[in-house]
């Protein structure tokens, strides 16, 4: 287990509502209503934000869109690198808390 994933671990633990997860085969957090808040790709931090938590964020250094298959971006997902994780508690915070708000899918 890297530092990254260690420290994405401990971080998962203190998000409340969260569950350990998978998403692309990589970890992630589910919340309540199954919806991701965040995830751990390659050492990086995967977070959905926007607005001014965003413009922040694309301050630092290697933040960019989240692009999991070669010209395939998930929009609103973006990378943070281990090398900003004194970031990486308020950006899951903020991300799995909007993840909360959504609807839960309805199953067919």
């Amino acid at each position: 287990m890297s530092p990254a994933e260690k420290y994405f671990s401990e971080l998962t633990a203190q998000i409340p509502n969260a569950k350990p997860g998978k998403m692309f085969g990589a970890l992630c957090i589910k919340m309540p209503n199954g919806k991701a808040g965040a995830m751990f790709w390659r050492d990086f931090l995967v977070v959905k934000i926007f607005g001014e938590t965003l413009e922040d964020a694309q301050k630092l250094s290697g933040v960019s869109v989240f692009t999991p298959a070669e010209g395939r971006p998930m929009g609103g997902w973006y990378v943070i690198p281990f090398e900003h994780k004194e970031e990486w508690r308020n950006l899951m915070q903020i991300s799995c808390a909007a993840a909360e708000t959504l609807e839960k899918k309805a199953k067919k």
